[in-house]
């Protein structure tokens, strides 16, 4: 049986890769497909995502490598940064 941190890390693995890849590289984030990912799995936590420009902005922050595109290291990196931004939210109220 997998701890909750296991099925946590897989859960992350999985959502990566059910969006990447739906147009040209399968081990990266386009545009189109990182807004996606952003609107159906952090529509709560970021309510500005469906304005183009917070997409955009998003995909400049995220893009280290400034290919264009984000790849499963910066994706990570947009996740972890969210789970520290809430942590205290959460934290006080459990």
């Amino acid at each position: 049986m997998a701890s909750q941190l296991e099925t946590a890390m897989e859960s992350l693995i999985t959502v990566f890769h059910t969006y990447s890849g739906k147009e040209g590289d399968k081990s990266k984030l386009s545009r189109k497909e990182l807004k996606e990912l952003l609107q159906n799995e952090l529509g709560s936590f970021l309510e500005d995502q469906k304005d183009s420009s917070s997409v955009d902005s998003i995909m400049k922050d995220l893009d280290e490598d400034g290919d264009g595109e984000v790849d499963f290291q910066e994706f990570v990196t947009l996740v972890a940064s969210l789970t520290v931004s809430c942590n205290t939210f959460f934290w006080e109220n459990t």
